[in-house]
C-alpha cells in the first residue's frame, strides 16, 4: 500500500502554515509551540532540530518523546472527517495536530485545547 503523501513531507515545510494561521488570528508562535510540545514532548531545541532537519511527518510523530496520552480526549472534524474515526494512527496524529491548530485560530482558550481528562 501506498503511503500518504504527507507522511513524507517535511514537518518544516508545514510549520510556516501553522504559526501563520494562528497569528493570522491574533494568536502567537509560542502558542503554536506550546501546543506541538503538549502533544508531542518536544522541547524547543528538538523542536529547531526536527524544522532544521526536515524531518518528515512519519518521522516527527515516530521519534516524538513523548505522545501526551490525554490526546485521545481530542474530538472534532478536521477536513470533514472526526478525528476519534481515524484509523491510520500516523494520520490520526497529523490530524490531531491539525484540529488543535484550527481551535487556536479560532479563539479557543489554551486550557481547553490542551485537554486535560
Amino acid at each position: 500500500m501506498q503511503k500518504h503523501r504527507i507522511y513524507t513531507m517535511a514537518f518544516g515545510s508545514v510549520y510556516p502554515a501553522y504559526v501563520s494561521k494562528a497569528e493570522r488570528k491574533g494568536r502567537t508562535q509560542e502558542e503554536v509551540h506550546e501546543i506541538i510540545r503538549w502533544l508531542t514532548g518536544y522541547d524547543e531545541a528538538g523542536l529547531a532540530k526536527v524544522i532544521e532537519d526536515r524531518t518528515n511527518f512519519e518521522t516527527f510523530f515516530d521519534k516524538a518523546p513523548a505522545m501526551n496520552p490525554d490526546r485521545r480526549l481530542i474530538k472534532g472534524v478536521v477536513c470533514g472527517i472526526r478525528v476519534e474515526e481515524i484509523e491510520d494512527p500516523l494520520m490520526q496524529e497529523i490530524r490531531y495536530l491539525d484540529k488543535l491548530i484550527d481551535e487556536l485560530a479560532r479563539g479557543k482558550a489554551m486550557e481547553k485545547i490542551l485537554r486535560k481528562p
